[in-house]
C-alpha cells in the first residue's frame, strides 16, 4: 500500500517537479550520516568505556602483584640504605563478591548496547526527518517556479487578448497580482529552504544536492497493529534497556550481600634491604613471608545492611521502570501505526485532490479561450493547482516520517531500514 502511494504521488507531482539522476536517495543520507554524526561517535565511545567494566570486575578475583622499594640517609653513622620488595595476591573465595559484579557490570554493558541502539535510532529518525523537511522545501521552490511559468504565459495571453479587445485592462492586472504574489512565496520558500538545507547538512555531515522524491518504503514496517505492538514489546530498544538495568541492579544485591561472607586467599612477599657505608654495599639478610589471608566480617556498624536496602530499593524502581518501559513502547507503536495510517490517508485524498485541481485548471483555461471562463476562474484553478501540488509534497513528508517513528517505537529502525 506504502508502495503504490509513493509511486503514485511521484506520477502525480512530475507536473511540477522534474527528476534528477544524481539525486541523493535516503538511503545515502541515512548511511553518511551513520558514519560520521559526532553524537553517535561519542555514544559509541562511551560503550566502548562501559564495555571494559566485566574485565575490570575479574580482575578483582585473579593474582595480582606489586613491587615496591625505599631509599634514604640517616645520620647516626649507618649511611645511605634502601630496601625493595615484592609482593602477591592470589584470592581463593571471595564470598560471591566477584561472580556478583561481573553479572552486574555484564548486565550494565547489555543496558548500554540497547541505549547505543536507541541513541542511533533517535539520529537516523532526525535524518528521515530533516530529509523529509528538505525535500518538501525543494518541491515548495520548484511549484513556485513552475507557477511563475504559468502565470508568465497566462499574463502575456492576457495582454494579447487585451489588444484585440477581447479582455478588459482589470484582467491583465489581477493575473500580474497573482504573479507579484507567487513571486514573493518564492522568496520565502527560497529562505526557508536554505535554513533547512543547514539543518540537514548538520545532521548529515555534508551539503545537500537534490533529493529524490520517491523512497521506497522501509524494510521490516510492520503490516498491522498487533504486530507492531508485539514487535515493541520484543524489540524496543528503551524497554530493553531498562529490563537489562533491573537485572544489573538483582546483581547488585547478590554483590552487597557478599560482604557479609568471609573471603579467602593466599598472600606473600619477598625483601631485600643493604646499605652503603665507607664505600662498601653491605646487604641485611633477605625476607619472605607467604600463608593464608582470611578476612570474617563481624561487626559493620549496620553499613552492610543497609547497602543491602539500598540495592533492593534500587532493584525495585528498576523494575517499576521496566513495567512503564513496556507501557510506553507499546503506547508508542500504537501512536505510530495510527500516525503512519493518517498520513497515508491524507497523501492518498491530497493525490485525488491534486489529479482534480490539475484537471480543473487545464479545463478552465480551455474554456477561457471561448470565453466561457473568466480570469477570476483561471486564478483560483491556479491557486488551488499550487495548494494540492503542496499538499502532496507535505504528505509525502509526513509519510516518511510517521514510518521512521512506527519504525523506532518496534525497535526496527537501522541503518539498513532504507536498504
Amino acid at each position: 500500500m506504502t508502495r503504490w502511494i509513493a509511486t503514485a504521488a511521484g506520477l502525480v507531482f512530475a507536473v511540477s517537479a522534474p527528476t534528477s539522476v544524481s539525486a541523493e536517495t535516503l538511503r545515502e543520507a541515512v548511511a553518511a550520516a551513520f558514519a560520521t554524526n559526532p553524537q553517535l561517535a561519542a555514544a559509541r565511545a562511551r560503550q566502548e568505556a562501559l564495555a571494559e567494566t566485566p574485565e575490570q570486575a575479574r580482575a578483582l578475583g585473579r593474582l595480582t602483584a606489586a613491587g615496591g622499594g625505599t631509599a634514604g640517609y640517616d645520620r647516626f653513622g649507618y649511611g645511605r640504605g634502601g630496601i625493595a620488595t615484592v609482593s602477591a595476591t592470589l584470592p581463593i573465595w571471595t564470598g560471591g563478591r566477584v561472580p556478583a559484579a561481573v553479572r552486574a557490570a555484564g548486565r550494565d554493558v547489555a543496558a548500554g548496547e540497547e541505549g547505543l541502539r536507541d541513541t542511533g535510532a533517535a539520529i537516523l529518525e532526525s535524518v528521515v526527518a530533516a530529509y523529509a523537511d528538505l525535500l518538501y522545501n525543494q518541491q515548495a521552490v520548484e511549484v513556485a517556479r513552475v507557477g511563475i511559468e504559468r502565470l508568465d504565459a497566462q499574463v502575456a495571453e492576457a495582454r494579447s487578448r487585451f489588444g484585440l479587445g477581447q479582455a478588459t485592462q482589470t484582467d491583465v492586472a489581477q493575473l500580474e497580482a497573482q504573479r507579484a504574489s507567487v513571486v514573493a512565496n518564492l522568496a520565502d520558500a527560497e529562505g526557508t529552504l536554505a535554513i533547512v538545507a543547514a539543518a540537514y547538512r548538520a545532521i548529515v555531515g555534508r551539503p545537500a544536492g537534490t533529493l529524490a522524491a520517491e523512497v521506497p518504503s522501509p524494510v521490516r514496517l510492520p503490516a498491522t497493529r498487533d504486530e507492531a505492538r508485539v514487535a515493541s514489546i520484543a524489540d524496543n530498544p528503551l524497554l530493553l534497556q531498562q529490563r537489562r538495568a533491573a537485572e544489573a541492579s538483582a546483581a547488585r544485591i547478590a554483590q552487597e550481600r557478599a560482604e557479609r561472607a568471609p573471603s579467602l586467599g593466599l598472600a606473600g612477599s619477598y625483601g631485600y634491604g643493604g646499605r652503603l657505608g665507607g664505600g662498601d654495599l653491605r646487604g641485611y639478610d633477605a625476607g619472605a613471608v607467604g600463608g593464608v589471608a582470611l578476612r570474617i566480617p563481624l561487626l559493620t556498624g549496620g553499613l552492610v545492611a543497609a547497602r543491602v536496602r539500598q540495592a533492593e530499593a534500587n532493584n525495585r524502581a528498576d523494575r517499576f521502570g521496566a513495567d512503564a518501559a513496556a507501557r510506553e513502547a507499546e503506547r508508542g507503536a500504537d501512536a505510530g501505526w495510527a500516525a503512519l495510517a493518517a498520513a497515508q490517508g491524507r497523501l492518498t485524498a491530497n493525490i485525488e485532490g491534486l489529479r482534480a485541481a490539475d484537471l480543473a485548471l487545464r479545463g478552465v483555461r480551455a474554456e477561457y479561450g471561448f470565453d466561457l471562463r473568466s480570469t477570476i476562474d483561471i486564478l483560483v484553478a491556479d491557486q488551488s493547482l499550487r495548494a494540492a501540488q503542496l499538499a502532496v509534497a507535505r504528505s509525502r513528508g509526513d509519510v516518511l516520517i510517521a514510518q521512521a517513528a512506527l519504525l523506532r517505537a518496534t525497535g526496527r529502525l537501522t541503518v539498513d531500514a532504507y536498504g
